[in-house]
Order: C-alpha cells, then structure tokens, then sequence
C-alpha cells in the first residue's frame, strides 16, 4: 500500500488545480472566436465574391453559410468555403437563382481539424444580395465607323461577358439581362466640354444627327432601367473619337484667309496689268516700225 506524505498530496493538487486552470483558458480561447465585421458583397458581372474583417489568425478559421432570404432553413456550404483561413468565398458559381435574394453567415469556428465543446459558434450576417438587380455591370468595348459621305457614325457594341457558364457556353449580360439591357451614349464634339446622351436598345447604334467633317468623341456604358437607380448604368467606357475632316476654314482665322485672298487677287491683278501694259508697249513699237517704212513707189 502506497502512503503519500502530505508534500506529495500538496505536489498533487496543484498539479490538478494548474490542469484545470490551463483547461479553463483553452475553453477561454475557444469561446473568444471574433465575430467577422465589414461584410461586404463585392459583384461584377456576375462575379460575386462575399468579404469580411479581420484575417483570422492560426487560433480559429472561417465556414460561410448562404441561404436564400425567403427560404432561411435551406442552408448551404460552399466546399471551398468550410474552416478556411482567408476572409473571403467566392459565391459566383452558388448563387443560381439570379432574381433570388441571398444571405449569408459567416461562422467564427476552430481551425480545421481541430474541435472545441463549443455547440454554437459566433457568427456575423452579411447584407441582402440579389445578383441580377445587384451586381456592378463592367465596362463594353465598341467599334466606332464614319460612312463614306460623312453623314452616318456607327458605334458597335460588344456585350461584356459575365462569370457564369450555361452548357459550357460563357454567358454575356444580353444572354441574362435580355431586351432589359439598353446602352447609354455620351457624345461630345472633339476638344468642347457640352456632351449629349443617346439611349439604345441594341449593340448597333447610329447616329445621323451630327455635324458633318466635325470630329466627335464617344463613350458608352449599360443601361438596366427596371434596376433601381444607383444600380441602373454600368461602368463608361473609354472615350474614342472620329477623325476630324482637314479644311482651310477650320486651320486659319477668316482674317488669315481674307489676306491670303487679297494677296491673290493682287497678284493676279498685278499679273494682268502687266500683260495688259506689255501688249499695249509692242503695239506701239509695232506700230512705229511700220510707220517708219517708206512706202513704195508706183
């Protein structure tokens, strides 16, 4: 039969009160998970990436739960998304329902592969989200042509493509936004500040109001008037210009082009006097000649 001393029944509970002490701060630890802040839906074309605060630490990790608004306790995880250490999940293939709004959670949670007695773990909602009324439409490429006889400018417009496929085919903003999809033109005379704006409902636009041999510059950017107003025009474009028809009355002032006249009307002025002067001269030389000649005998 083993007999403790009294030191050694010391020894033993400060052993068992240091162990419960260290058990208390692990618990301490898992029960201190950070609530994410800053959650933040960031969307273009149809790319919708779902942020938050703060970077997690080797201590925790985070797990992103979405559902739809009318449907709360249809819960869903992205794979990509479960105990992961970045502060960020890409929801752009998840969010199938365009026209749906979304929600998400993101839970404050042990790092992977690791566990804690916690049952519930701190979480933090993100706003609403609905994909076809919010995300950021990004900016078009176009084409810009002046016809021949100057009088038709024609601008067309290349849908920008979208991060969603549909049997293997990348979709384009018209293969989602359908006739809801407009394009807004901005249009200005080049080198002047006053702009117009020309609203289309197709990628060909024409123009046959502008003055001809000016050079004008356009910009074009999506228009989605069912969207509510912040979320109606798209990112502009660049702005691209027509070349500008060379004239003489465009290149000097009229008062150059009045001496420049002038001076030509003096020259040939000046060019026909002197022709004028100089045929009058050898006629009267001529006419000397002959009078001087005698005339002949009969």
């Amino acid at each position: 039969m083993l007999v403790l001393g009294r030191g050694s029944r010391v020894d033993m509970k400060c052993s068992a009160l240091f162990l419960m002490l260290l058990l208390h701060c692990v618990r301490s630890v898992s029960a201190s998970y950070p609530r994410a802040y800053n959650v933040t839906w960031k969307s273009t074309n149809f790319k919708t990436v779902l942020t938050w605060d703060p970077k997690p630490s080797h201590l925790y990790s985070y797990t992103v739960e979405f559902f739809r608004k009318v449907d709360q306790d249809q819960r869903r995880i992205n794979p990509h998304c479960i105990r992961s250490s970045f502060p960020q999940c890409d929801l752009s293939n998840s969010l199938t329902e365009l026209r749906s709004s979304y929600m998400a959670e993101i839970l404050s949670e042990p790092p992977l592969g690791e566990t804690s007695e916690l049952t519930e773990f701190p979480y933090s909602r993100s706003p609403r989200f609905c994909p076809y009324n919010d995300t950021d439409i990004g900016k078009p490429d176009f084409k810009l042509e002046v016809s021949a006889d100057k009088k038709k400018t024609s601008l067309f417009v290349t849908d920008p493509l979208t991060a969603l496929f549909k049997d293997g085919r990348q979709l384009n903003i018209r293969d989602i936004f359908s006739d809801q999809l407009m394009y807004k033109v901005t249009y200005r005379k080049n080198k002047s500040t006053g702009k117009k704006e020309h609203i289309s409902k197709t990628n060909v636009i024409e123009l046959t109001n502008l003055d001809q041999g000016e050079s004008y510059c356009f910009s074009i950017q999506a228009y989605i008037p069912s969207r509510t107003i912040t979320k109606q025009l798209g990112e502009e474009s660049q702005f691209q210009c027509s070349e500008e028809n060379s004239s003489i009355l465009k290149d000097y002032s009229p008062v150059v082009i009045f001496v420049a006249v002038l001076f030509i009307l003096l020259l040939v002025g000046s060019i026909i006097g002197a022709t004028v002067a100089c045929c009058k001269h050898r006629r009267k030389v001529l006419q000397k000649e002959k009078e001087a000649v005698p005339l002949a005998s009969i």
